[in-house]
């Protein structure tokens, strides 16, 4: 099935844009939903992740602690690479699930981290697609929706692929800086749907970049 790697940084309004793809006929994976759901109670990498980590690290609901986590994975590249080994495999092997149930006019894989997989995803996809907006809008976006700190919050970008380094690897992009509107960007959305669409159908494909 054609498919499409869709990505952007934390704050960059990439889930909206997969909600409209779904909403417009396309399958969605989504990596970051399905790390929820293996680290909610009950789910399959949360057993692990004590074993890994220790009881502190799972809530009193029995999911995993994801502040606690996520101080330790940021400070310390050692719990970061542990962690990863523990989710990763599950992670892909949901995927590949997923993937082989899709019956969507094409396969859609948002991927928060494509772009530091090390080629894994270029592989995988036929198209990467960059949802695109300026480190400070994403700072104001994530504090207003999260409360997290500003200095919690640097340190998520900082972890991530850089801005430049995304739109590097980019077949497609989706601007959506401070000064797009919804209905503005929903178009943007549907246009590259179309595209895809028509791609999905065998017509030629070429780089294209909308906003």
């Amino acid at each position: 099935m054609f498919s499409i790697g869709l990505t952007g940084g934390i704050g960059s309004g990439k889930s909206k844009v997969a909600d409209w793809l779904a909403e417009w006929g396309a399958s969605v994976v989504d990596t970051d939903r399905i790390a929820h759901a293996l680290t909610a109670p009950g789910g399959g990498a949360v057993a692990p992740l004590r074993t890994a980590f220790g009881a502190a690290a799972i809530g009193p609901d029995g999911a995993l602690d994801r502040g606690w986590m996520r101080e330790r994975a940021f400070a310390d590249p050692a719990a970061r690479q542990q962690l990863e080994s523990v989710l990763h495999p599950l992670i892909d092997r949901a995927v590949r699930d997923e993937a082989g149930q899709a019956r969507g006019r094409y396969l859609v894989f948002v991927v928060p981290l494509l772009v530091e997989s090390a080629g894994k995803w270029r592989d995988r996809v036929d198209r990467i697609c960059v949802v695109d907006c300026d480190p400070e809008t994403q700072m104001r976006r994530v504090q207003a929706r999260s409360g997290l700190t500003h200095d919690t919050i640097e340190r998520i970008m900082s972890a991530q692929a850089s801005r430049e380094d995304r739109l590097a690897v980019a077949d497609d992009v989706i601007v959506n800086d401070d000064a797009t509107g919804l209905e503005t960007l929903r178009r943007r959305v549907f246009r590259l749907h179309q595209a895809w669409s028509d791609h999905a159908s065998g017509l030629a494909d070429g780089r294209t970049t909308h906003g």
